[in-house]
């Protein structure tokens, strides 16, 4: 599992060392940036989407906690990396993944990114089960993946899905789309036991919102916005089921 990261030192050569370590014996682990103080990591913070942050304590102008108390809430992991161990119980109360003594032991760097590694993977499985698109919980509701949970949609509001390769289009009917990182079939799945069919590879619509069926080998069928789709002749049966 790769992991994103930044190193917060204020040390520079600490933070070479560290860095090389880590490209040497932890290529999982991919650097995005680095910090001197707790400024310019608050920026750093802020505009990546990280899963670890290893964090000097002391450092000018604030030290570590000061740090996490400018954050607040956090999707990352920490990894304190200090000279001094009468620091550990305030890192363990700050919900420290691990911590590490300098001068860095190769052998505790990459048990620390390991522990990680797997405290993300575990996260990231138990994620995936809550946001695959589901309505069998939730009478009337769909779940959709975003990177900060996932949203609620109604499934009545769904006009049609388009696929776009591993990507889905949701049109909804307030001219709105949503764009998800998962396939057509997903959603086909999903929305198995409500009012939606597949009517062409490309495409599955919510029958609710046929307005008009044009007839043709497949034949089309217009929604309630105007949009017309066509329909597979293999997929025509299946749709007219819904209107006998």
């Amino acid at each position: 599992m790769k992991l994103t990261s930044i190193i917060v030192e204020d040390e520079e050569t600490s933070r070479e060392i560290l860095k090389n370590y880590l490209k040497k014996y932890c290529p999982n682990v991919t650097v995005l940036g680095e910090a001197a103080n707790v400024d310019e990591a608050l920026v750093l913070i802020r505009n990546h989407d990280l899963d670890l942050v290893f964090l000097d304590v002391e450092m000018p102008y604030g030290n570590a906690f000061d740090l996490l108390d400018k954050v607040g809430d956090t999707n990352f992991e920490t990894i304190f990396v200090t000279a001094y161990n009468h620091y550990a119980i305030h890192a363990l109360n700050a919900h420290a993944s691990y911590y590490l003594m300098k001068p860095i032991s190769i052998d505790e760097l990459i048990k620390a990114v390991d522990y990680v590694t797997e405290i993300k993977t575990k996260e990231d499985a138990l994620q995936d089960q809550i946001l695959v698109p589901k309505t069998n919980m939730v009478a009337g509701k769909i779940t959709i993946p975003q990177l900060d949970g996932f949203e609620v949609l109604n499934t009545s509001d769904i006009l049609y899905c388009k696929a776009d390769d591993n990507y889905t289009e949701i049109y909804l009917n307030n001219n709105k789309k949503k764009i998800v990182s998962k396939t057509l079939k997903h959603f086909e799945e999903a929305l198995g036991n409500s009012s939606f069919s597949r009517v062409h590879k490309s495409y599955l619509v919510n029958v609710n919102e046929v307005v008009k069926y044009v007839k043709g080998k497949g034949g089309s069928v217009v929604l309630s916005n105007g949009k017309q789709v066509m329909v597979s002749a293999s997929k025509k049966s299946d749709l007219l089921s819904y209107f006998k």
